[in-house]
């Protein structure tokens, strides 16, 4: 495995993070745990998670999951950087939301990070996210409940999730005016099918000095063979995505036939380009079983050269800098 400073901090963490979305809905307890330990063996040490992980009625069970692994011992928890996120209603329908049972109100956010403790029995959280930004809260509000739990003992950084670029600077401009460390990582939708976040999101990272954790790294699986598998398996349901633009499928089949005359594996070689971006901490991966994660991992040793990148570009083009790729 490798390793890289998270943004700005000084915390090392692995170049791929483990995505535990699918634990709980998708994978069971067993099969996550055997998951869990295989990539700590790998040597991944970031894990990231959500207190909504578990969906519906079973809101928290993901985050339960992990808390039960780390019960085990083993210096687990000791290994691991743990990122989990507040902002969801933990009720099971929307409908069910009692007020201030939700975003990032301080009141919330104290709620939320002790029943996240609770079901990830331990003491701390590594690194706390928001889940999505909270128009009507203040950053004043927001960083003076942060800076309790900090003092409390109960996180150590903050970072973001879908955050437009305009509200990392303005949480971190309010953060620097007051002397906090402000926001440390930003997770956003990042593949090469969906380059947008280069036009704002990423270049704010960087010049905030946040650690860029791309999720939906495969596109939502269009870029893990997916054209490929339908012709193994006609019976297989066809992406919706690809159904509904013919032009998507068209990239994603000259991206496909690219990596054959290479010998290369499609989910491999999307991992693989994110190492490849400036400013990416690495991208989060969610395996739903042992071969997966094995897949992913081998990405970390694949280097891709400067002719399969650019032929990337080609089929793939991002949006160019802000505000060229819009202004003119």
């Amino acid at each position: 495995m490798k390793y890289t400073q998270l943004g700005r901090t000084g915390l090392k963490v692995s170049r791929l993070v483990l995505g535990t979305m699918n634990f709980g809905p998708q994978t069971d307890e067993s099969t996550s745990h055997g998951i869990m330990d295989a990539a700590l063996d790998a040597g991944v040490n970031l894990f990231d998670t959500a207190n909504v992980y578990g969906w519906g009625e079973n809101k928290g069970r993901t985050e339960e999951i992990i808390g039960n692994w780390f019960a085990k011992g083993g210096d687990r928890r000791d290994k691991v950087v743990l990122a989990t996120k507040v902002y969801g209603n933990m009720a099971a329908t929307d409908g069910d939301v009692w007020p201030n049972h939700d975003k990032l109100s301080a009141v919330n956010i104290r709620r939320a990070v002790d029943a996240s403790l609770k079901r990830l029995r331990t003491d701390h959280i590594d690194l706390y996210q928001f889940h999505h930004v909270d128009r009507n809260t203040p950053w004043e509000e927001i960083w003076q409940a942060m800076d309790v739990l900090v003092q409390q003992g109960k996180v150590l950084y903050v970072g973001s999730s879908n955050f437009a670029g305009w509200h990392i600077a303005r949480a971190n401009e309010t953060a620097a005016r007051t002397g906090r460390l402000g926001l440390v990582s930003e997770q956003c939708k990042y593949s090469l099918v969906e380059r947008r976040a280069e036009m704002e999101v990423i270049p704010a990272a960087r010049g905030y000095g946040l650690g860029v954790i791309p999720w939906s790294p495969l596109g939502g699986g269009l870029l893990g063979g997916v054209l490929r598998k339908e012709r193994e398996n006609p019976e297989r349901r066809s992406s919706q995505a690809l159904a509904n633009n013919p032009g998507l499928r068209d990239q994603v089949q000259a991206y496909e036939d690219l990596l054959d005359e290479h010998g290369l594996e499609p989910g491999e070689v999307a991992l693989a380009w994110h190492l490849a971006q400036p400013g990416i901490t690495g991208p989060i991966i969610g395996p739903r079983t042992r071969e997966q994660l094995d897949s992913a991992l081998r990405a970390v040793e694949l280097e891709l050269s400067g002719e399969l990148l650019a032929s990337l570009d080609e089929i793939f083009p991002g949006p160019g800098p802000s505000p060229e790729a819009f202004a003119w």
